[in-house]
């Protein structure tokens, strides 16, 4: 399962819901799945390292530049 390692982020469960003439007739169980990139990160000694991150703390990260 595709995990962020920055904020421990994953897969959820939600619903699918059909909705006909203003009512909800079928439920469905579905995966709601993190939005999970491979990137490279630069640490303080100036080397790379290789993470994956999900776009919400990827985008906390750019705003701390």
């Amino acid at each position: 399962m595709a995990r962020c390692e920055i904020c421990t982020k994953g897969t959820t469960t939600g619903r699918k819901l059909s909705i006909n003439r203003s009512q909800v007739s079928k439920r469905a169980k579905r995966k709601v799945r993190a939005n999970i990139q491979s990137k490279r990160i630069l640490l303080d000694d100036g080397s790379y390292s290789k993470v994956k991150v999900c776009t919400t703390c990827l985008r906390t990260m750019k705003a701390m530049n």
